[in-house]
Order: structure tokens, then sequence, then C-alpha cells
């Protein structure tokens, strides 16, 4: 009798624990539903061999996962008046430093002289910026949108030639079949080309009588430029399949024309 009576209370006591913990957590989660993030909280678990049984359950949410920041745009040009940085070291138009200053006197310069402010190196301390013209930085874009156009491609083989304004008729010759020889493989070709000294030769000219060897194939990537006092450099290229038929189609029409001014004078 005494067994059956402490079962009895034993079996009642897990049913009020069960309610009460029910009822405990029920309030809890009817109180944030419109969130969905549950934490780590003990839950009761009915075991049959063992009167309560505690089990700890694993936190999650179902709110989306916060998106990382856009990268920077990182393109040469002015930054506006939006100056992320308190402290700068600042360039003037001419190329002089002006030493460090806070953001607001730098954008008093601005204003002042109508330029334009630039950022040139980010990761320095503190980060330094030039007051520029619009010209000016035109200008900068386009010299590093060549040098970009001028560099070789990941998986492209560029070889170079250099050789004197004065060099030998013979010397020349046998520079353009190599070149035709690395534009055939679809190489880019460096030519630089230095002048002689006392020479008057027309740098461009020279280089237009290179191109000339292999017009039907190549063209500049890069054209003649100086790189520096006395000396100038170009990239030749093979031509796309579009510029091929482009070129080929332009001197049919060019023989067409030679053609018919032949046959008028015959006339």
């Amino acid at each position: 009798m005494t067994a059956l009576c402490t079962m009895k209370h034993l079996c009642q006591a897990t049913r009020n624990e069960n309610r009460y913990a029910k009822r405990f957590f029920g309030t809890l989660l009817t109180q944030t539903p419109q969130k969905w993030f549950f934490f780590p909280f003990w839950t009761v678990v009915p075991d049959p061999r063992k009167s309560t049984v505690f089990a700890l359950t694993q936190p999650f949410c179902t709110a989306e996962k916060s998106q990382t920041e856009p990268k920077r745009n990182t393109a040469f040009g002015s930054v506006g008046r939006r100056i992320p940085h308190r402290i700068l070291h600042v360039i003037n138009q001419d190329g002089e430093s002006l030493g460090n200053m806070h953001r607001a006197d730098a954008l008093k310069l601005m204003d002042q002289h109508n330029l334009k402010l630039v950022l040139l190196k980010e990761n320095v301390e503190p980060p330094v910026y030039r007051l520029m013209t619009g010209q000016q930085i035109h200008e900068e874009q386009l010299r590093r949108a060549e040098k970009k156009k001028a560099s070789p491609k990941p998986g492209v083989v560029q070889k170079e030639l250099s050789f004197s304004s004065a060099i030998a008729k013979n010397d020349l010759e046998i520079k353009t079949k190599q070149i035709a020889q690395w534009i055939d493989k679809k190489y880019h070709v460096k030519v630089t080309i230095r002048q002689a000294k006392g020479s008057n030769t027309d740098m461009s000219m020279l280089f237009d009588q290179i191109l000339e060897t292999v017009s039907e194939k190549a063209t500049y990537l890069s054209k003649p430029k100086v790189t520096r006092e006395g000396v100038s450099a170009c990239i030749l290229r093979h031509m796309s399949d579009k510029e091929l038929k482009a070129h080929q189609k332009m001197e049919n029409k060019k023989d067409e024309n030679e053609n018919l001014k032949s046959n008028e004078l015959h006339q």
C-alpha cells in the first residue's frame, strides 16, 4: 500500500513539473514571436525510464545574415566633399607638399582655388591627397588607362626589341622579320628606339615603317610616344579576326580605286 502511494505521488510530481515548465517557457516564446530568435535554454523532455530529463537546445535564428559592405570604389578621381579621414597630407596642384592639415582646411583650400581633392595614397598615416584641376584629373586618368592598356595581360607573352635610330637597313630588316615571327605567335612586341646623336631621323616615321612591314596582321597596342629624353617606344599586337576582316576589306577597296584610276588614264 505504501509503495502504491509513493508511486502515485511521484507520477503527480512529474506531471506538475512538466506542466509548470511548459507554462514558463511557453510564455517566453510568445513574448517575441516576430523576431523568430531562440536563445539556448533548458527544455524538459519526458523519459519513460526517468522522472524528468533536461536537454540543452541549440540556438538558431531565421533572420537574414547581414550582407558584407560593398567594396569601395578605387577609381582615380575627385573624392568630392565627403572625406573619411580627419587629418590629411595635402599636395597642391603643382606637386608641392603643403604638409598635414585638418580636412576642413583642405576643403577651404579647394574652394578658394576652385580645385578638386583626389586621394593618392590611403594606406599611409596620414593619407595623401592632392589638389588638382579638372584637366589634370582627366590627363591622369588617360595616362593610367594607357598604362593599363599597354601592360601585358596574364598569359600574354611580351617580347622587346631595342635599337638606335641610326640602325643600318639590313639590320632593320632582320629586326622587322623577328617582329613578324613574334606577331605570328600572337605575342606583344615592345619596340624601343633611341635617338642617335646628331641624327635627324623622324621617329614617328621610323615606327610607321616598322608597322608597315607587318601591317597585314599587326597594329598598335600602344602608339609611339616619348618615354624619356631621346627614347621613344611603342607596342605592337596581332589583329583580332574582326580587325583582320576590316583591314582586308579596306585593302580591297583601295585596289578597286586604283584600278578605276588606271582605267581612266588608259581611256
